[in-house]
């Protein structure tokens, strides 16, 4: 009921009023979502955002729902794993945290409990698979509010056909993707997107990385015709480097919903964490929320040396600062 009234008034607020970017009307903020009484927005005239695969994440208890071999019996590193991972969420100390590749979000509640408390993360959501051990995970300092799921929906491989000719399409990896409201303070909030994308190269893998972009793209046209100074920030692991295709396709320059990579024309890498020399992770701005991307805080980071970061994970963290107010 409490998402239903939520919607609602989102709606109701987009026909009746206009917005300034990443506004959310006081009078509907206080009327719709309560402050928990955890958070204080004082605290956080900046946000960090931190997004990081961290490969086969998985915990020590069996699901009987999925059938494999790492999650039925996780290797032995896990333990030594765990305490790196909970090293570098200490020293990234950022407020809002994608992990792609992780279990669950019970997991991640579970380690941020007993590894590290004092870290004052207290929002924890994702969609799990039914029957896949690899999801995308959010914990975070700071309120969330709606959280859109693409896990029920059918995307098309785009240009490809099965044996009888007949389009082809899939559903096993749109569990992968979200978008959350993240709720700063009355005056700011923006959408905030986790992605973990189909890997592997060739047209099939490409195209199928394109259909879900083009999902996203069709979601953010939505938003943007509520709200067209929406901000919009995706993150996560797009199995893409910045000359391919599909991630020019997923920047839509020239378009109304354009995005803009930070770390464009860098040699800035992400992959893999001993020896990187390309980037397939990314932090992405669109347009309207680029101005409030502190300078050079868009950055690829070792925590440790490059063989114990290997260790934790073979992609590295990537992160950003975020002005909480409208530039």
């Amino acid at each position: 009921m409490r998402t239903l009234i939520l919607l609602f008034s989102l709606l109701l607020l987009s026909n009746c009023t206009t917005h300034q970017q990443g506004r959310v009307d006081s009078e509907n903020y206080t009327e719709s979502l309560a402050t928990p009484v955890w958070y204080n927005p004082a605290n956080f005239d900046t946000v960090k955002v931190l997004s990081w695969n961290v490969e086969h994440f998985v915990d020590d208890i069996d699901n009987p729902y999925i059938d494999n071999g790492r999650e039925n019996n996780p290797p032995e590193n896990m333990s030594e794993r765990r305490k790196l991972f909970a090293e570098i969420i200490k020293k990234a100390d950022a407020d809002i945290v994608v992990l792609q590749e992780f279990e669950s979000d019970s997991y991640a509640q579970k380690l941020a409990e007993e590894s590290f408390p004092e870290m004052g993360y207290q929002v924890f959501a994702g969609h799990e698979s039914n029957d896949w051990y690899m999801n995308v995970v959010v914990m975070s300092r700071i309120p969330l509010g709606l959280i859109h799921s693409y896990a029920t929906t059918n995307t098309p491989i785009v240009g490809q056909t099965d044996d009888e000719g007949n389009p082809t399409s899939q559903a096993f990896t749109n569990n992968r993707m979200w978008t959350t409201e993240v709720i700063v303070n009355p005056d700011y909030q923006f959408s905030l997107t986790g992605v973990h994308l189909k890997a592997g190269r060739g047209e099939r893998n490409e195209n199928w990385r394109l259909g879900q972009i083009n999902l996203l793209r069709s979601h953010y046209k939505q938003l943007l015709s509520l709200n067209p100074d929406q901000n919009i920030l995706t993150v996560g692991d797009f199995n893409s480097t910045p000359d391919s295709d599909e991630f020019k396709a997923f920047l839509g320059a020239g378009t109304d919903v354009e995005f803009m990579d930070p770390l464009a024309g860098t040699n800035v890498f992400s992959h893999p964490a001993d020896s990187a020399f390309w980037r397939i992770d990314h932090i992405l701005p669109n347009t309207n929320m680029s101005s409030e991307i502190i300078s050079d805080t868009v950055l690829v980071n070792y925590f440790f040396s490059p063989d114990s970061m290997e260790v934790a994970a073979d992609h590295l963290p990537m992160s950003v600062e975020i002005i909480a107010r409208d530039q």
